[in-house]
């Protein structure tokens, strides 16, 4: 629901029609997303239309920036343990560029 609101605003039976969920279903969800400030709503007659709060995931970004540095040193360090011993990386497990079922038998 958050994606295809980041797309625009959309009515509850929009948000609703493409998911296998019911209508009722789809409300409770935008009441937690409303509740937890990222999804804002307005009624116009019968239509309740809901569109992403502004700057609603900010505190997030913020949160996880300040980390960022921490964890890609952290992750650094261990990939330089690994590398010390001898332990294979991500780098030296890519399957070769043919397909494996383009191999001859044994």
């Amino acid at each position: 629901m958050l994606e295809r609101l980041g797309r625009g605003p959309a009515s509850v039976s929009e948000l609703a029609r493409p998911l296998p969920m019911t209508l009722a279903a789809v409300g409770q969800h935008l009441r937690v997303l409303t509740g937890s400030g990222l999804v804002v709503t307005s009624k116009h007659g019968r239509v309740r239309t809901c569109r992403l709060a502004p700057d609603a995931l900010a505190p997030a970004e913020s949160w996880m920036r300040e980390r960022r540095g921490t964890w890609e040193t952290r992750l650094d360090r261990l990939g330089d343990v690994l590398i010390a011993a001898g332990t294979p990386t991500v780098t030296d497990n890519h399957p070769s560029d043919t397909n494996a079922s383009d191999k001859e038998p044994g």
